[in-house]
């Protein structure tokens, strides 16, 4: 479980290394290890936030001029729409907030957690399938970027080479070896 300890995003920390597109601290300089997440979930909520404090409001103005609120649909929906921005707001908050609380430091040498890659052997299929451990903001099942608490990722999540999990979906059990580990910190000492 990753820790949510750290308050609201502040600045971006830049001491990192791209590698297969994914942005990771450089070994011992930071804790920031999913700086590219942080940026585009800033990015929606610097949209959201001004969505909410210039766009809104005036919408609201306009709809206030059509008079008699009580069956003014252009003000009802303004409000609307400006309780659900205020709701997601608060999401992407405390999003960014768990995100920059990741520590690189406390993430398993050993056992399948955040960042890990795992050659996965299927016994009834007789096939190898390879997924990546990610936040639920990278997941993209058919690349292979599965979310730490999907029901995939949450069977692998501690998991070590030559494990069996059994992987409960709503298609039914699927029983698979784990042929393969690559840590994050694998990835990040082969290419350091």
């Amino acid at each position: 479980m990753l820790p949510t300890k750290r308050s609201i995003i502040g600045a971006v920390n830049l001491d990192f290394v791209v590698l297969r597109g994914r942005i990771f601290p450089t070994a011992g300089k930071s804790n920031d290890l999913s700086a590219d997440i942080k940026i585009k979930l800033q990015r929606q909520l610097d949209e959201l936030e001004s969505e909410l404090r210039v766009h809104l409001p005036k919408e609201i103005k306009r709809a206030l001029e059509f008079g008699d609120l009580r069956e003014n649909s252009e003000y009802r929906a303004a409000l609307d729409r400006q309780n659900v921005v205020k709701a997601r707001i608060v999401e992407l908050r405390q999003r960014i907030s768990e995100i920059g609380s990741i520590d690189v430091s406390k993430i398993s040498h050993t056992k399948a957690s955040y960042g890990s890659t795992l050659v996965l052997y299927d016994g009834e299929r007789d096939e190898e399938v390879t997924y990546r451990l990610v936040t639920p903001e990278e997941s993209d099942p058919q690349a292979g970027l599965i979310s730490t608490t999907s029901p995939v990722g949450r069977s692998l999540m501690g998991k070590e080479e030559g494990d069996e999990v059994v992987v409960r979906t709503p298609a039914g059990a699927r029983n698979f070896e784990i042929r393969r580990l690559t840590t994050i910190h694998d990835e990040i000492d082969k290419n350091a």
